[in-house]
């Protein structure tokens, strides 16, 4: 049997060089107008159950017993052409080769991506995390600045201050990077007149519009601790879903446990160390805070925001983090929230707004400058100050 195929294809193979030789010999001839050749009797391709391949220059289909075959005059290789793509006389997209055990397998097309779908601009709405997916291997920097110490719409004239802008800034930053498309670490850390917490981070994305889901979902874990990452832990569950309103808004709900979180408490120096704040102790000391916090609690929050284009490269934005669970242990007994406006420029986007809380961190995010300030009315409308964002994907 095997020796009757070797014999089969080297005569398609004669054949096959043959009528090339021949087609082109002819050609030659007839341009030379010699008259032997049209003397000759005429003999079509047809004839010999021999068509030809359109833009082709090396391979020929040949008909033998019922069937046809692609002959490729370069490779030696023959491959049967299935009976739909004979009828056509064309052939197929995927031949099967004479020396192939299996057919070769169709390839599936991956899932269309969705187009009437928001795109976020940063990492965060203004402090409520959007959980956009990063690029794979995509390195990105975040800023945060918050002027707490100065109210932006009560108190004296604020021109002369640019509504708080002079005033001292708690600045944060934080540095993420995609290790795939889904799974995501980070690290970011607060000024020591915070606490200088540092925040260890991995995220991973596990619904995503674009691919069809009816809404985007992403899991965080987070561990961040004071002093350096040397005292004061919390630890931080998130769960980040989000759905957009065509591709203009997009909205937001982001419900956070946090346990063992801290009181945001201010500094009386930049160069004080935080105090230590024992989850055992029932109250803070009156000279750390006197409006009776605790130094720990668990804590259960829900931050909701929403997102909207007035421009392809404008949105509006807006949250509120409500505390629901131990809030005013910790001394919240107003939500943080944030209003303002972001600019989206390619890999850059810069938010501007005004907000009653000052920190970026997990643990500390639902908590008010009243807390900060010592002051139980400093996070009410009047206590709004000014801060910002900025994001850059680096690459």
């Amino acid at each position: 049997m095997q020796c009757r195929t070797t014999l089969e294809r080297m005569r398609f193979g004669l054949l096959a060089c043959g009528l090339m030789f021949g087609n082109f010999a002819l050609s030659q001839t007839s341009a030379a107008g010699s008259s032997s050749t049209q003397s000759m009797g005429s003999v079509s391709a047809a004839d010999l159950g021999v068509s030809f391949i359109k833009d082709s220059t090396s391979q020929i289909v040949v008909e033998h017993d019922g069937k046809k075959y692609v002959v490729d005059a370069v490779s030696h290789e023959i491959r049967e052409l299935p009976a739909a793509a004979a009828t056509e006389g064309k052939p197929a997209a995927n031949p099967v080769s004479a020396n192939a055990s299996q057919p070769a397998k169709e390839s599936t097309p991956g899932p269309e991506k969705k187009k009437n779908v928001y795109k976020p601009g940063d990492d965060l709405v203004f402090s409520v995390p959007t959980g956009r997916p990063l690029d794979r291997h995509g390195f990105y920097l975040n800023f945060t600045h918050r002027f707490p110490y100065e109210a932006a719409f009560t108190g004296p004239g604020r021109g002369g201050t640019l509504l708080g802008l002079d005033d001292f800034a708690i600045p944060s930053f934080g540095l993420r990077y995609g290790l795939t498309s889904k799974l995501s670490v980070m690290a970011s850390r607060s000024p020591s007149i915070i606490g200088r917490s540092i925040e260890l981070m991995a995220a991973y994305n596990f619904l995503d519009e674009q691919n069809g889901k009816p809404l985007n979902a992403a899991v965080r874990f987070s561990i961040d601790g004071q002093d350096d990452f040397a005292k004061n832990f919390a630890e931080n569950f998130e769960l980040i879903l989000s759905r957009s309103l065509g591709h203009r808004a997009q909205l937001y709900a982001v419900p956070t446990l946090s346990l063992h979180a801290r009181p945001l408490l201010g500094a009386s120096s930049v160069i004080s160390a935080p105090i230590d704040q024992p989850c055992n102790a029932v109250v803070l000391p009156a000279e750390d805070s006197s409006i009776g916090v605790r130094p720990c609690a668990n804590t259960f929050s829900l931050g909701t925001a929403v997102a909207v284009d007035i421009r392809p490269t404008v949105a509006l934005v807006a949250e509120a983090i409500p505390t629901l669970m131990n809030g005013r242990d910790l001394g919240i007994h107003r939500p943080a929230y944030a209003f303002g406006i972001q600019k989206k420029i390619w890999r850059h986007a810069f938010t501007f707004g005004f907000t009653n809380g000052p920190a970026t961190i997990v643990s500390q995010r639902g908590g008010t400058r009243a807390t900060l300030l010592d002051d139980p009315s400093a996070d009410k409308p009047g206590g709004l100050f000014i801060g910002f964002d900025l994001t850059r994907q680096i690459f």
